[in-house]
């Protein structure tokens, strides 16, 4: 009895002064949601471009408003294994045409006509 009462004390001693050992921990999986957007993709887009071409860049908008045809909202969001998050916006504006005329959000178009 005496001898497994050592035994446990020693244990507890070891395993509670050891911070160098890595015990298996839950895999965490990167989380992503949204539309991925990069600078190149926003580069490319021209003024006057219809909503069929823009579609082709970017993608599926992620929210298209059903009373404002006119707005496009790309929305992208990252959640990384170690928690870090990453969140990106774009908003596509046409005339009434169906013409891109304007970008807004997280990243400038590189033709000027485009900015706010």
């Amino acid at each position: 009895m005496r001898l497994s009462a050592i035994f446990l004390l020693i244990l507890c001693i070891f395993t509670s002064g050891c911070s160098w050992v890595k015990f298996p921990s839950i895999h965490k999986v990167k989380i992503q949601q949204g539309n991925i957007i990069t600078q190149d993709m926003v580069d490319k887009l021209q003024p006057s471009m219809t909503g069929s071409q823009v579609q082709f860049i970017l993608g599926t908008a992620l929210i298209t408003d059903t009373f404002e045809q006119t707005r496009w909202d790309y929305f992208y969001s990252q959640v990384a294994s170690n928690g870090k998050k990453t969140q990106r916006q774009v908003t596509i504006f046409f005339n009434d045409e169906g013409k891109l005329i304007q970008i807004t959000g997280d990243y400038s178009p590189k033709s000027a006509s485009l900015e706010q």
